[in-house]
């Protein structure tokens, strides 16, 4: 895969995490770096969820909802 450039404080801190026993190697630090990263678009994503419900939350208490009839979408669910 890719060639990897580290400016020199990046790679002095690589070096550090490995002599330190941290990381084992260079891919460990990637991938560990890596990993945060996706933890974090975790996390953008669940912002972003939050802010769609806090909008709909808002419109529903402006009124702009409309009735649900649970009944009526699925009346097989309610068979006893």
């Amino acid at each position: 895969m890719p060639n990897v450039h580290l400016t020199e404080p990046m790679r002095d801190y690589v070096r550090k995490q490995i002599k330190s026993g941290t990381y084992a190697n260079l891919s460990e630090v990637v991938r560990a770096g890596i990993r945060l990263l996706m933890d974090k678009d975790g996390a953008r994503q669940f912002y972003a969820l939050k802010t769609e419900l806090e909008q709909a939350v808002s419109e529903a208490d402006a009124g702009a909802f409309s009735s649900f009839d649970a009944q009526a979408f699925e009346p097989d669910a309610f068979e006893e």
